[in-house]
C-alpha cells in the first residue's frame, strides 16, 4: 500500500506508529513546523526534531538533532515540513536511516520523490496534513 490515500490506511499507519521525526520543527508558533508537533505530542506520538540549525536545542520540550540520521531509536514515519525541492536529499538520509512512512506536508511535495518511494515499496502520504488527519482519525 505505497501511496496512502485512504482513511483505513491513514488510520492503520497512525495507530500503528509511535516514533515520528519531525524534519523543519521550527520555534516559530505560527508555522506549520511548529503546530503540527505540537498536536502530535499532544496525541502521544514521541517525537524527534530534525533541523541543523537549532541541533542540541529543545522544541516545544522535543530534542533537536541536525540529521534524521543521528536519531538513535528506530523512526516509523518522517514527516517533512521543507520545501519540494529538499526532498530529495531529506528521502536520500531517511533512506539510509530506515523508515515506514514518508509524508510530505501540504506544499512539500516532491512527485519524483513520491513515486521513487513508492516504487522501492514504502509507505507514502502526500499533500495530507499528519495535524489534519491525526484529529480527524484518532479521536479515541
Amino acid at each position: 500500500m505505497p501511496l496512502i490515500e485512504h482513511d483505513t490506511d491513514l488510520y492503520n499507519i497512525l495507530k500503528g506508529c509511535r516514533r515520528v521525526a519531525v524534519v523543519g520543527i521550527s520555534p516559530d508558533p505560527l508555522k506549520a513546523g511548529h503546530y503540527v508537533p505540537k498536536t502530535l505530542k499532544e496525541k502521544g506520538f514521541e517525537l524527534f526534531g530534525v533541523n541543523p540549525k537549532y541541533e542540541g536545542q529543545e522544541i516545544l520540550g522535543i530534542k533537536v538533532y541536525g540529521s534524521i540520521n543521528k536519531i538513535e531509536q528506530d523512526i516509523d514515519v518522517v514527516v517533512v515540513f521543507r520545501p519540494s525541492r529538499d526532498m530529495p536529499e531529506i528521502a536520500k538520509e531517511a533512506l539510509l536511516k530506515g523508515f515506514k512512512t514518508f509524508w510530505m506536508q501540504p506544499g512539500t511535495v516532491n512527485e519524483e520523490v513520491k513515486m521513487d518511494l513508492d516504487k522501492r515499496g514504502f509507505n507514502v502520504v502526500a499533500g495530507k496534513c499528519m495535524k489534519m488527519e491525526s484529529e480527524r482519525l484518532l479521536k479515541d
